[in-house]
């Protein structure tokens, strides 16, 4: 992270989160029951689910194997011995009173994550991940002013990735989020599906002066959106410098943030981990995982996007940044390697995909896997911009026209828009001739050493060729024809 983060008003922001990650196994963490979503409430709740007498949980070797991959994909040591824990708390969606979870010895201990803002690059270290069942959902709607509980997702398996607090700004915390979001669909062990809550996050923020101890946190709950982060951490940040600075203290707190109105507000005093009471959870046996466990997951894994990235710099010459975004997601590094697999240059797909590309996914909301222009497209419209057919500027035109559907032909696009370029030697020379010949005053100017004058020369070629003419080509005929 940068050694001068950006101060606020004199206060500098300290922030770290704790993200719930649902891990992608067909049945919950203690028992059989399915985790597929939107059936109907109460439906996918066994007896062990609902804490009724005399059940036993039985851990999920599946989601065990999830934990490992991440631990492995962060750099995090994976604890050969972990212990289950009761956190003890009372809630209507919590049938056993005590939520299943790892509290002295997690399974994930350690581990960072780096990624860039803007083009700086960051990385955030790891306190721990953590297994854990989910608990249910209390309903609101369509009750008639009642309240209703679905214990669906009650014992659904979690990995909760808790970070130090060692981002400065909404906009590090987002771009943290969105990397580790990124890591565990690559890695295949969470859907990603923020709309369904399977990768949430809770942001612990509070200010302090610089040099100062790390002041009084509150804990915003619950985010599902990259967007609404930023801006639940900015009003928040905003609101704790307005209570210091008249005079109040930060009181320790869960907050929500409304996405309608743009503030936060207090939900309930935060609890200590005192307050919860753990113990070792006497229905579950300590977990105990043998290094070869450990070996074979690592050997299951897919290439991390780390490794993946610093291939594509030492392979193909691409700048760490650029290699970066290539691996900002699995369909990202896909898509950049089957372009690039069908003949195009590797730095004019990196160029093509950060550029026009992500514009328009952006702008959409879709993702790149779904983009109108295809890696083999793509990799057409290059190789007409290598060979000298078209220009940069006209490869937009073409580009414009394959995304709107216009067409799926590179060649026909170019043809019926007249965007070939002129690298007709002989023609271009013709056309410089007459320029030269009436702008005496340029070439004068270039002779005396005016680069400028050059500029302008070549401007005036282009345009009498309505923009056709190769720029390559005119720069190179000119500096000969004025020696």
């Amino acid at each position: 992270m940068p050694s001068t983060p950006k101060l606020i008003r004199g206060y500098e922001v300290v922030i770290g989160l704790e993200n719930h990650v649902q891990l992608s196994t067909q049945s919950k963490i203690f028992s059989g029951s399915s985790t597929a979503f939107g059936a109907a409430p109460n439906t996918q709740a066994s007896p062990v689910d609902l804490a009724l007498p005399g059940t036993l949980p039985v851990l999920n070797r599946a989601a065990v194997e999830r934990a490992i991959r991440f631990g492995l994909a962060v750099g995090a040591k994976v604890a050969p011995l972990s212990i289950f824990a009761r956190k003890n708390y009372f809630y209507p969606d919590l049938p056993k009173g005590y939520q299943i979870s790892q509290f002295e010895i997690p399974v994930v201990q350690g581990g960072s994550v780096e990624f860039f803002v803007g083009d700086v690059k960051h990385k955030v270290n790891l306190t721990r991940a953590h297994l854990e069942e989910d608990a249910g959902k209390s309903l609101h709607e369509d009750y008639h002013g009642q309240s209703g509980i679905d214990l669906n997702r009650a014992g659904t398996p979690l990995l909760e990735i808790v970070s130090e607090p060692d981002m400065r700004s909404g906009a590090e915390a987002a771009e943290y989020a969105k990397t580790l979001h990124a890591l565990v669909m690559w890695l295949g062990i969470c859907d990603g599906n923020m709309q369904e809550g399977s990768f949430r996050c809770d942001v612990n923020v509070s200010v302090r002066k610089p040099g100062e101890p790390f002041g009084t946190r509150r804990e915003i709950k619950n985010l599902n959106s990259f967007r609404f982060l930023v801006d639940a951490v900015n009003y928040e940040v905003n609101w704790q410098i307005d209570e210091i600075e008249d005079g109040r203290k930060i009181q320790q707190a869960t907050v929500l943030y409304n996405p309608d109105t743009g503030e936060t507000r207090a939900m309930r005093s935060k609890e200590d981990s005192a307050d919860y009471r753990y113990f070792p959870d006497p229905d579950l046996p300590p977990l105990v995982i043998a290094p070869e466990w450990v070996e074979r997951v690592r050997g299951e894994m897919p290439e991390l996007p780390s490794v993946m990235a610093a291939r594509f710099e030492s392979v193909d010459g691409l700048p760490a940044y650029d290699a970066t975004m290539m691996t900002q997601s699995l369909a990202t590094a896909r898509y950049y390697e089957a372009a690039k697999a069908a003949g195009a240059t590797p730095k004019l797909v990196a160029n093509w995909v950060m550029g026009e590309i992500s514009k328009r996914l952006n702008a959409s909301g879709a993702e790149i896997d779904a983009a109108p222009v295809g890696p083999e497209l793509l990799a057409r419209l290059i190789a007409r911009i290598s060979d000298g057919t078209i220009s940069n500027n006209a490869a937009k035109q073409v580009f414009e026209a394959l995304w709107s559907g216009e067409s799926s032909d590179v060649d026909a696009v170019i043809e019926a828009k007249g965007l070939k370029q002129v690298s007709d030697t002989g023609a271009i020379e013709a056309i410089l001739d007459e320029v030269l010949a009436a702008n005496p005053k340029s070439v004068d100017e270039y002779r005396a050493g005016k680069d400028k004058a050059f500029n302008a020369l070549v401007g005036q070629a282009m345009k009498a060729t309505k923009g056709k003419a190769n720029p390559a080509l005119v720069n190179e005929l000119l500096k000969k024809k004025l020696g």
